[in-house]
């Protein structure tokens, strides 16, 4: 029994605060290609003034770990489109009734929701091939968001989604 809870317990921690990613693109595409990017002029990202900052930095950091330069005329231009959601939780407490004698038999169950709604940050960074005008990479992200973050936890957290956004980038 300790052990199942142990279990429980650790599945519960481990799974908060997570990013799902899922990514698609053009696999006739040469990744090795690209070396230099930029973002849309006209860019409508969906965030705040300062969150599109933090987000454009984290990039611009990971971009340049990645071997990719900013550059006026790049290879690549990025869009990105950001929106929040509340997602209903799926935790519940069920609550049942039932008895039953001789040939007679019946039941009642009520379900009962533990918790409120969650927000959800869905975050869509697009690679487009600036020559041939073609989308050829994209990531669409689901991560945990907050309203009530300092600024310090907003930079961390956008980092961490920017980190698991591009680990399998390029792809293989």
């Amino acid at each position: 029994m300790r052990i199942f809870l142990f279990s429980v317990l650790l599945l519960v921690f481990t799974s908060c605060g997570v990013a799902r990613v899922n990514y698609d693109y053009d696999n006739q595409t040469d990744f090795t290609s690209y070396t230099t990017y930029n973002y849309f002029p006209d860019i409508e990202t969906g965030l705040s003034q300062l969150d599109e900052k933090r987000l454009m930095d984290a990039l611009d950091a990971t971009l340049g770990e990645k071997g990719f330069m900013f550059a006026e005329e790049p290879d690549v231009f990025i869009n990105i489109k950001s929106s929040v959601f509340k997602s209903q939780q799926g935790n519940n407490v069920g609550v049942g009734l039932g008895g039953g004698g001789g040939n007679i038999g019946g039941g009642v169950s009520i379900g009962i929701p533990v918790g409120g709604p969650k927000l959800t940050r869905e975050l869509q960074i697009d690679f487009v091939d600036s020559n041939k005008d073609m989308l050829i990479w994209q990531a669409i992200s689901e991560s945990p968001f907050r309203e009530g973050d300092t600024p310090a936890e907003k930079s961390k957290k956008l980092q961490a989604v920017v980190d698991k956004i591009f680990s399998k980038y390029p792809p293989k």
